[in-house]
């Protein structure tokens, strides 16, 4: 799947931002407001929003009503537009203007974060994971994971049996230009842990080093 839904009011802006993506072979569903946005939405799958932060109507609702990455390409500069971006769920964030090279970079960067091109549902010893839901279950019970659980959780799945450094995680969940403590990690895993039961002791400790799933 490689729709995108790009919601921006500035019809030239949107029109070209389309264009631009159109150019990567990317199928792009346009919608000029936040209610036209969630019509579309309601309407099909995409593998990523691309969301203008001061759109009128939308006030984060996307977001809350799924889980599919999202890039927030907005005129708003400042640090706490930036940190009040994240805090509504924003995947990625742009600041207008910008060239399209570095948007191009930005979306098949987070694109490849999120794992689109991996298998779409994955099931290990009673885990079953769908990504384009968003859902995981153990044993039948959904698990209630945070958007960075549930992608750092999809990839220990995917990297099964292999050590992975912290510095790898970190590159594959949060993004390469993540420069936050690699400690975020171990809070992330603590947490998986606790929420998976029995199955969280299969998260094994590398000492000074990762983790590894181990089955």
């Amino acid at each position: 799947m490689n729709k995108i839904l790009l919601v921006e009011d500035e019809d030239h802006l949107r029109h070209l931002v389309a264009s631009y993506l159109r150019k990567e072979n990317f199928t792009v569903i346009e919608a000029a407001d936040g209610q036209e946005a969630l019509d579309r939405f309601a309407e099909d799958e995409f593998c990523l929003l691309i969301l203008d932060l001061m759109l009128p109507k939308l006030n984060g609702r996307v977001r809350s009503q799924s889980r599919v990455p999202v890039l927030m390409l907005t005129a708003r500069d400042g640090e706490q537009d930036e940190l009040q971006g994240f805090r509504c769920g924003a995947d990625e964030y742009i600041t207008k203007p910008f060239s399209p090279d570095i948007l191009m970079a930005r979306v098949k960067s987070l694109l490849k974060r999120c794992d689109l091109l991996l298998e779409n549902e994955v099931s290990l010893e009673g885990l079953s994971i769908n990504y384009r839901q968003r859902t995981a279950f153990y044993n039948g019970v959904r698990l209630m994971l945070t958007p960075k659980e549930f992608d750092l959780l999809y990839y220990l799945v995917n990297n099964k049996n292999l050590a992975l450094s912290r510095e790898q995680i970190l590159d594959a969940v949060w993004g390469m230009d993540y420069y936050g403590d690699t400690r975020t990690v171990d809070t992330h895993i603590k947490c998986i842990r606790a929420k998976l039961g029995d199955f969280g002791q299969k998260i094994k400790t590398i000492r000074k080093f990762g983790y590894k799933l181990e089955v």
